[in-house]
């Protein structure tokens, strides 16, 4: 289990908000270079704190489809992920709104947060206390980082309240999708750039995830400049039985990839290893060779 309020897994928190949901474009301010959509959160759960003035605030735990859902992984691999030397392999994508006054059971003033992530992440913190304290954890010193304030960890999940107050609407950010231009027979091959990654056998999935999903594409990742941080990506992927790009549909998170065909031909869902800049994504599909590629320029390094 882990100790929230132990000084080195206080630290470890600090630093997993810097790379968790609130430098994943997911916020309260769109920024003109992306697009955003607003969302009007459901209710999750509601957790009561104070302030170091005593002050009461709620946190309103709320969900929405449009928060990009964080990648699925085990309990055991959550607490290696968190000894290990490298501990920013998991993510939890969350949009922080904004304070908002409201009136506690008692008719006395207090503040709330609503703190949005995708209901795929609330289900399972149902059936987890591992992941359920990991993201208050991480919450708490996001609220704290955003808003400059200190919060008791001495916290309690209201049983017989979802939210407090209205649940406020929040601009969350698209997933950026480039549009795909058609190649007659000019070759997407001789790129020379070292493998990230080498070509995938996809895994066979039963007839079921075939039907709702897709198989997975063979492709690779290839990166330039070679040596260092490099400056984009370029991600191959064959898609052998795809005649038309029209048929395909490309969604590009800050460090995702996702592929879906509209026969559900293939389905492909990757994380990368570097932060993109995603609105100067580009695609281009080969019709002779049936292979689309990615050209995904990367965020300088900080």
């Amino acid at each position: 289990m882990l100790e929230p309020d132990t000084d080195e897994t206080e630290a470890l928190m600090k630093k997993l908000i810097l790379q968790s949901g609130l430098q994943d474009g997911i916020g309260t301010d769109p920024d003109k270079k992306v697009s955003w959509t607003t969302v009007v959160p459901t209710p999750g759960f509601c957790l009561k704190t104070k302030k170091e003035n005593g002050e009461k605030v709620f946190i309103n735990v709320c969900q929405a489809e449009n928060v990009p859902q964080p990648k699925d992984i085990t309990e055991e691999e959550l607490l290696k992920l968190l000894e290990s030397e490298d501990p920013f392999g998991f993510r939890v994508p969350m949009s922080i709104g904004e304070p908002h006054a409201e009136i506690d059971k008692s008719g006395q003033g207090c503040i709330a947060y609503d703190v949005v992530i995708h209901p795929g992440f609330m289900e399972k913190m149902k059936d987890s206390e591992i992941f359920k304290t990991f993201f208050l954890s991480v919450t708490l010193e996001g609220l704290e980082e955003k808003y400059s304030i200190a919060l008791s960890r001495d916290w309690v999940i209201l049983k017989n309240r979802k939210s407090v107050g209205r649940l406020q609407e929040q601009n969350v950010r698209t997933q950026s999708k480039p549009v795909i231009m058609e190649m007659g027979d000019q070759s997407t091959s001789g790129i020379g750039k070292p493998l990230i990654q080498e070509m995938d056998t996809p895994k066979p999935l039963s007839q079921e995830e075939l039907k709702a999903r897709g198989q997975k594409p063979e492709f690779r990742i290839i990166q330039d400049p070679p040596e260092g941080h490099p400056d984009f990506l370029v991600a191959e992927i064959s898609l052998p039985h795809v005649k038309m790009a029209n048929t395909l549909t490309i969604d590009v998170g800050e460090d995702r990839l996702v592929l879906e065909t509209r026969s559900n031909k293939y389905y492909l869902d990757i994380y990368l290893p570097y932060l993109l800049v995603q609105e100067d994504c580009v695609a281009q599909f080969n019709r002779k060779t049936r292979i689309l590629t990615l050209t995904l320029p990367v965020q300088p390094e900080n």
